[in-house]
């Protein structure tokens, strides 16, 4: 079973996860567009992927923050 921290706390699995994911998604999604283009990332494309990466794991943590330990949205725990 998938390890979920309780409504309301987050805790370091919550942040690993989560970083792993923005970092991951961010970086193919725009690897993936300016490699398309026939050019290296910038240093300022690669500003703009961190951003995205940073909005993608406050995302995460806001969802996990709001979720109980069995994947409700908004319900305290049982």
């Amino acid at each position: 079973m998938e390890h979920m921290s309780t409504f309301g706390k987050l805790d370091s699995q919550d942040f690993l996860k989560g970083a792993l994911v923005a970092i991951f998604a961010s970086v193919l999604a725009s690897l993936s567009t300016i490699l398309d283009a026939g050019a290296l990332p910038t240093v300022a494309e690669w500003w703009g992927i961190a951003k995205v990466a940073g909005s993608a794991l406050l995302g995460y943590l806001t969802k996990n923050l709001f979720t109980n330990s069995t994947g409700q949205p908004l319900k305290s725990e049982a």
